[in-house]
């Protein structure tokens, strides 16, 4: 796939282009000693120092939406030794947009559920760009069914940019499946591990996002509603998107403020798609540590815990005002 550049990073890849042409020049003519090509190495090292350190909200949404940014069938691939995959809700039809299987990460066992965009036209299209449908949200109940009944971790993936907002899917009880699943995770017998790889949004992302414990990577995003969308809503003009992106607060160290996450997960410099390798390393520890530690605590502990942890979400304390 080729290569997708940002409009925060034009700079850098000029700088690139023009180390690279100097190289190959010197291949010839020898014109510029290799002291000198370090020296604009090292620039262009503290430009990406400059220019990733101080990203706005609203580039981080454009990094977390990047064409080659790796999509959940990349993290079951390279994270998984071994990966059987479930299909169907038993009710109607299988949902390509949801993903769900038996899988072996590290030598140990998982029920996977993720949410997939697809990386090109026609797996968008045939993902419905990550859009789920109720039979989506059943398949994955269906998943975890099957991961309680034989004492199975749940891994969940999150990246959508929310459940499918079609008249078919609202005709086949769209809210109720998101509904049923906040319920029924809640009160799964079995840990229960989120990792938000990409795009969480609304009820889309959180019926498949109710968990023990919460990890984000560092540019994906996390709201009740896109940028685009806050932006037609509030001011009536989806061009207001980068001025909605700072407000909804949605990213990591934001979200790890208030609660909703746990954990940050990093990415390379510049977002996931530049180092895919480094992430699914980063990924796969996140995942066994908390594996290990998730399966030691009881039960009851365990779904205590997870039922305060979602309950606390969103509350509020008044300050007491003498009268």
């Amino acid at each position: 796939m080729k290569n997708t550049m940002l409009d925060h990073e034009k700079q850098i890849r000029d700088y690139e282009r023009t180390i690279a042409q100097l190289k190959e020049q010197n291949k010839v003519n020898g014109i510029w000693t290799d002291e000198e090509i370090v020296k604009l190495e090292n620039k262009l090292e503290k430009l990406k120092h400059q220019v990733y350190s101080h990203l706005t909200p609203w580039e981080r949404v454009m990094i977390c939406r990047h064409a080659q940014r790796p999509r959940s069938v990349d993290y079951i691939k390279n994270l998984c030794e071994s990966f059987t995959e479930i299909f169907g809700d038993r009710l109607f039809r299988d949902d390509h947009s949801i993903v769900t299987g038996l899988a072996m990460i590290g030598g140990k066992k998982f029920v996977i559920i993720a949410q997939e965009k697809g990386c090109d036209t026609d797996s968008r299209l045939f993902r419905n760009f990550g859009m789920p449908h109720p039979e989506g949200y059943r398949k994955a109940l269906r998943a975890m069914k099957l991961a309680e009944k034989f004492h199975l971790p749940v891994l969940s993936f999150l990246d959508t940019p929310g459940a499918y907002p079609g008249l078919t899917a609202e005709e086949r009880g769209q809210g109720v499946a998101i509904a049923t699943n906040l319920l029924e995770m809640a009160r799964l017998k079995t840990p229960v591990i989120i990792v938000l790889i990409g795009e969480g949004c609304s009820g889309g992302a959180l019926g498949m996002g109710v968990g023990d414990i919460v990890g984000m990577l560092e540019h994906a995003y996390y709201s009740v509603i896109s940028p685009e969308g806050c932006a037609s809503i509030l001011w009536h003009d989806a061009a207001k998107n980068e001025i909605a992106a700072e407000a909804l607060r949605m990213h990591a160290e934001d979200l790890l403020e208030f609660g909703v996450i746990d954990k940050i997960i990093e990415e390379p410099q510049g977002g996931a798609h530049h180092n895919p390798k480094v992430v699914y390393e980063n990924v796969k520890k996140f995942i066994l540590k908390e594996r290990e530690r998730l399966t030691k605590i009881p039960l009851d502990e365990l779904l205590e815990s997870r039922y305060q942890k979602f309950r606390k979400l969103g509350a509020i304390s008044i300050a007491e005002t003498s009268q």
